[in-house]
């Protein structure tokens, strides 16, 4: 190649490469939803791995327990809570909410009269135009509309939750060969130090799994506790709601709060503001004490860094994005103390 035709050359191959990293780029932001199924069901791998091993090595009948079967023993332990779960919590709420359904108008009336009476209110609408209000004034279209896409919404999280159970699965089974082949990606010499990296993001991430599980206890106990004294019925149910919901960052605690707002609301209105109060002190308390610190000790990522996690992840991918927050910055930690030691090795 002579001299003249060096830059033409350099410009052909950054065209090239350029066109190339655009389409990289549409087609992984085309499949953006796939490759999230993907990095959930290989957190979700990588959090039960040190739970599989441990089931795997226990002798039953003299015999070592094969990986898919001590596998299939986690995930039916899990399935049993989530059925146990539902069998305390689906009847008492469907009372509860039929009671609240049938108190909705006087309840309604109460509230009104006492905004009217400080002239916060000028009349007094119905029950019919307080639904109609709430489901964005179009009439029954909307409202039809809103249970449709609730609907499918509920089918499409049901089949994405199967899919990271199923993929998760194959994961953990093939946790050894896969494993194998990253690190035989790396030269003969790094090796070594991509499987102990290898074995420090299993520990995080199972770390912030056995957080969010502690994290879930002790929201639903004081849940329980504080329910208690103020006369809530129901409150273990109640309690077990809050517990559940605080695996979901953001959104699932305010969730979880409604059904024990709701029971108290059928009670008297001053019982449900006293629960409001109570679930709005609890999360204070949650999001600003024990969600840093309980993380800070099970992941090892400073509590700074845990509020900084959440906070992007949740402006980036909103709810999913909170719950894969602190996971992710565990895995980057891990990754930028490497190459930290590549440069202070250098």
């Amino acid at each position: 190649m002579s001299a003249s035709d060096s830059p033409r050359a350099l410009i052909r191959y950054a065209l090239v490469s350029l066109a190339l990293t655009v389409f990289i780029g549409w087609a992984l932001w085309e499949v953006r939803d796939a490759l999230m199924l993907v990095y959930i069901s290989a957190l979700v791998a990588i959090g039960l791995s040190p739970v599989v091993n441990a089931v795997e090595r226990k002798r039953l009948l003299r015999q070592q327990v094969p990986r898919w079967a001590a596998i299939l023993v986690i995930y039916l332990f899990l399935i049993g809570v989530i059925v146990v779960i539902g069998i305390l919590v689906i009847p008492p709420i469907v009372m509860q909410a039929r009671e609240l359904l049938m108190e909705f108008p006087r309840l309604l009336h109460q509230g009104q009269q006492w905004l009217i009476n400080r002239g916060l209110l000028t009349r007094e609408i119905t029950a019919q135009e307080a639904v109609q209000q709430t489901a964005g004034g179009g009439g029954a279209q909307d409202t039809i509309g809103l249970i449709v896409g609730a609907a499918v919404g509920f089918v499409g999280g049901v089949f994405g939750v199967i899919t990271i159970l199923v993929l998760a699965f194959y994961l953990l089974v093939d946790s050894s060969g896969l494993v194998n082949v990253f690190v035989r990606l790396f030269p003969r010499e790094k090796r070594g130090q991509v499987e102990d990296a290898c074995r420090r993001v299993t520990n995080k991430v199972s770390a912030w799994l056995g957080g969010q599980l502690l994290l879930g206890g002790v929201i639903g106990s004081t849940a329980a506790l504080g329910l208690w004294l103020m006369g809530v019925p129901f409150f273990y149910v109640l309690a077990l709601i809050a517990g559940v919901g605080e695996m979901i960052p953001i959104v699932g605690p305010i969730l979880s709060a409604v059904p024990a707002i709701a029971v108290a609301l059928s009670v008297k209105p001053a019982l449900a503001l006293a629960v409001i109060a109570f679930f709005f002190a609890q999360q204070q308390l949650e999001n600003h004490i024990l969600v840093p610190r309980i993380m800070q000790r099970q992941v090892g990522i400073s509590a700074v860094f845990v509020i900084i996690a959440l906070l992007i992840g949740g402006s980036l991918l909103g709810v999913i994005g909170a719950i894969l927050a602190v996971p992710t910055a565990g895995i980057l930690q891990v990754l930028f103390e490497e190459l930290m030691n590549d440069n202070d090795h250098a």
